[in-house]
Formats: structure tokens, C-alpha cells, sequence
């Protein structure tokens, strides 16, 4: 992206920012940023926000290095876990849709889904934590815990596209700020 994805401009303010506050005002009671690359400079805009950061020192080595350094940091009797990356921006409204369910359904795993195709954030229920906790770039990661439990995994339609929304790229990035007006 040429800058740091959690410092992107997003309706105004840093990306991980808005993302913080969409958790926080969805009712996600603890919200906690895992950083790694340009770290030093992220924190201070995690730092006026509720949550709470912890830094994962082998963040080069994939996005399941980040997931299980934060799943150290959270408390073991925390009743779901919810996964989001920051360059996934979601509106409260989607967040607190899919934690309603999450808890209405008693799901082992909540999946947003959009025209049949997955979504984000991912819920999983507190008792997954350790299997969470194994898992591996080289083993497919979270899709190896979905795989595991393909039966407890309740799918939930939400008519939105920015379930998908992954900025992955500068023209991703431009077309997202036209089409959602941020």
C-alpha cells in the first residue's frame, strides 16, 4: 500500500480507529489490536481508543503468528472471540448483526455470508480457543478449525457486499473509499 494499512484514512479518521470504535460500539466488550509493522507509530492511534494492543514480534511470519498473539492476551474464560483484520473495515451495524446472532444461535462459529461467499468478522465460541491456538500458515490456519467443525458453523446472510471488503490494494483501497463514501 506504500503506508501502513491501520493509518489509512477511513471516514476521517485512521482505519484502526474507525475499526476500534465499530467493535466498541457494536458491544464488543474488549477489543485488542495485535501489532507488528510499524508498530511504534500505529500504537498511538490505538492509544486514544478503548483498546487495549499487544505487539507480535513475528509478524512477517503470517497472519496466524498475529491471531495466536492475541489469543495469549485475551482472558481464558472469554465466552467468544471474534476476528477481524484492520484491513476489513465493518460498520457497527454489520458487527453487532453478526454478534447478535453469534449469541442468539449459541454457534460454535458464526460466518457472515454475502451471495453465498464468506465474510468477516469471524465469531468462534470461547471453547475453540485452543485449537485456535494450533493453528498454522502451513495447515490452511483458520480454515483448518472451520474445517474441524464444518457441521457447527452457522452461516448468516447479510445483503451487504462489505462483509467481503479486504483493502488489499491502492485501487481496492480508492474504491472502497468511492463506493462507501470514506
Amino acid at each position: 500500500m506504500g503506508r501502513p494499512k491501520p493509518l489509512l484514512e477511513w471516514h476521517g479518521v485512521p482505519l484502526v480507529e474507525y475499526q476500534v470504535f465499530s467493535l466498541t460500539d457494536a458491544g464488543v466488550d474488549d477489543v485488542l489490536v495485535v501489532l507488528g509493522h510499524n508498530a511504534d507509530e500505529v500504537s498511538l492511534a490505538v492509544e486514544i481508543t478503548p483498546a487495549r494492543w499487544v505487539l507480535n514480534p513475528d509478524y512477517e511470519k503470517g497472519k496466524t503468528t498475529s491471531i495466536k498473539t492475541g489469543l495469549m492476551s485475551i482472558h481464558p474464560s472469554a465466552d467468544a472471540i471474534l476476528l477481524l483484520a484492520v484491513d476489513q473495515p465493518r460498520t457497527s451495524e454489520i458487527v453487532s448483526q453478526v454478534v447478535n446472532a453469534h449469541v442468539a444461535n449459541g454457534a460454535l462459529i458464526t460466518s457472515p455470508r454475502y451471495q453465498g461467499h464468506g465474510g468477516h468478522p469471524l465469531i468462534f465460541d470461547g471453547s475453540l480457543k485452543p485449537e485456535l491456538e494450533r493453528i498454522c500458515e502451513g495447515n490452511q490456519g483458520l480454515r483448518e478449525v472451520f474445517a474441524a467443525h464444518r457441521g457447527d458453523v452457522f452461516e448468516l446472510p447479510i445483503d451487504d457486499p462489505m462483509i467481503q471488503l479486504d483493502l488489499n490494494t491502492p485501487e481496492a483501497y480508492e474504491e472502497a473509499k468511492r463506493v462507501y463514501h470514506a
